[in-house]
C-alpha cells in the first residue's frame, strides 16, 4: 500500500481539499464526489463527510493509498 505523509500547516484541513492537495483528485469538487462515493475511510472508519475536519495524527485511506498526516 503506497503511503503518503501530508505536513498539516494549520489546525485541521477539510478532507475534500487534503485529496486534492495530496494529488489524489484534480479538483475539491472532485474530491466530494469521491467522499460522497464511500470509498474513503478515516482511521480506518468510512467517511461521506465532504469537509471533515482532518487534523494531525490522523490516517485517511483511498482504495489502495494511506495519507499520514503529521
Amino acid at each position: 500500500m503506497p503511503e503518503v505523509h501530508f505536513e498539516l500547516e494549520g489546525e485541521f484541513i477539510e478532507l475534500n481539499q487534503l485529496l486534492k492537495l495530496v494529488g489524489l483528485c484534480d479538483s475539491g469538487g472532485i474530491g466530494k464526489q469521491i467522499v460522497a462515493s464511500g470509498i474513503v475511510s478515516v482511521d480506518g472508519r468510512p467517511e461521506l463527510r465532504k469537509t471533515a475536519k482532518i487534523r494531525s495524527g490522523q490516517t485517511v485511506t483511498l482504495e489502495d493509498v494511506l495519507i499520514r498526516i503529521v
